[in-house]
This record gives structure tokens, sequence and C-alpha cells, in this order.
């Protein structure tokens, strides 16, 4: 099995180097990973500067771009293959609810949907490594549990799927079993955070995110709350089918 490994906080993260160790017994992994941590850089590609491409003296290469880049310039033409499975992290805090449209780690993990390869992004509940040996063991299996499913297909032919995976902080033994759940939903984030500099000008600071608003029975939110692993699959596609018909009556009456 083929692995291509990478992820948001950048080469050095201690999440990823164990889901390295972890997965390294189970597969070829290849890590192409950002230089710098890139949180919350979604989906975004750098087309208006060059990419540079270095090898770190543990082997792991790493790109002065966004987590996409690195899948991107991995997928076509630095690995020289088609990997079998792309996987994304483990990243330094939760990635739940709305969460998955600015993670990083899921826009990794997306870009190898994109290609058409059969992707996951995990994740930890809690920010600061705790039990993070448990989170690559876990990772390990449920990768394990997909190969010997018979679910991993580099084909072009074969149809991808995309899940995102977030992992309590918890012991191994303290793990629940795997749900899959729906995304749920936060409030929005919280006000702006104004600063002045030594030059007298505002600076402004992206706020925290909100609380959960939608935590109810089936989200990935109380899922992980109550100690399981969730598991939620993901697609691409934003169309809003329900209102496809009341839209194209809509347009139907513009002069």
């Amino acid at each position: 099995m083929k692995i291509l490994l990478s992820n948001d906080d950048g080469f050095r993260a201690q999440g990823l180097v164990a889901l390295y160790e972890a997965l390294k017994t189970i597969g070829e992994v290849e890590v192409v990973a950002p230089e710098h941590n890139n949180s919350a850089k979604s989906n975004a590609l750098t087309v208006n500067s060059p990419l540079y491409v270095h090898r770190s003296s543990n082997g792991f290469r790493f790109v002065n771009g966004t987590p996409a880049d690195c899948v991107h310039i991995a997928l076509t033409g630095l690995l020289g293959y088609r990997p079998d499975l792309v996987v994304s992290g483990i990243n330094n805090g939760a990635n739940m609810g709305d969460d998955t449209i600015y993670s990083g780690t899921v826009g990794a993990a997306m870009e190898g949907y994109l290609f058409g390869i059969p992707s996951i992004a995990f994740s930890q509940v809690e920010r600061g490594w705790g039990n993070l040996a448990a989170a690559a063991q876990t990772a390990r299996e449920l990768v394990l549990h997909m190969a010997a499913q018979n679910v991993l297909h580099a084909s072009s032919q074969s149809a991808p799927w995309l899940l995102n995976v977030n992992i309590p902080n918890l012991p191994l033994d303290q793990l629940k079993p795997v749900k899959v759940c729906r995304l749920g939903r936060r409030h929005s984030a919280e006000q702006v955070i104004t600063q002045v500099d030594p030059r007298g000008e505002t600076m402004y600071w992206i706020g925290g995110a909100g609380a959960a608003k939608d935590e109810a029975e089936g989200t990935d939110f109380i899922a992980t709350a109550q100690g399981h692993v969730s598991v939620t699959p993901l697609q691409v596609d934003l169309t809003d089918h329900e209102s496809l018909r009341y839209w194209a009556q809509t347009a139907a009456k513009v002069a």
C-alpha cells in the first residue's frame, strides 16, 4: 500500500511524525508537508509565486506553500506514481462542523479526493497532543480496516471517497467505537481582536471559533464528546439540490 501523507501544522508537527511512524508499519509512506503552519488555509493553491520542495534530515519533503499545494505537487509530478491513499494529519485540534470548510487538514485530503484518490483527514479533538500515540494507533487501525475491506483503489475508474475523522484525546482503552456522523454546526465566530502595533497602526486578529450550535445526536460534536471516534464522509458538490427547482422558477421570471 502506497500512502501520501501531509498535514497543515507543518512538517515538524508531532501529529505528522506520530502518524508517519504508525503508518510506515503497514505501507510505503511518502511525506510531503508544508514548511510552516498553514492552519485554516482550506483548499488554497499558490498560483502567483513559485514553490520549492526541500528534504529534511528525517526524509520528509516540505514545501513553502499550503497543504493543498503539497498534495497537488506530489500528485502531478513529484512522486512519479499514483498512491493508493492520501492521508492528512494528525491535526492539533478538532476539525468538526463548520471547521471543515476552513481546515487545511481537510483541504489536503480533499486535494487527493479531487484527483480521484481515497483520502482521510485525521484530527485530535483537543489541542496539545494529549494521548497522541493512541490517536496514531487508531488512525492506523482505521486504514488497516479500509484495506481489509478492499475499499482502497488507485484506479481512475473507481469512485474515490473522502473521510473526516476526529479522535478524542483519550487513552486507547478508553476510546469508544467509531461512529459515522454528520457534521454539526457552530455559532458565529467570536469578535475580531484589535491591537495597536509600535507604529500606531491597528492590527486585526481573527477571533476564535464559535461554540457548538448544532450538537444533536448524530453529529460529530456529540459523538466525540461521548468518547467516540467520529467519521464523516464528505463531498465537494456544494450545489443546493433541493433549491434547484425554486431558483429555476425564479430565474424564469427574470425579464
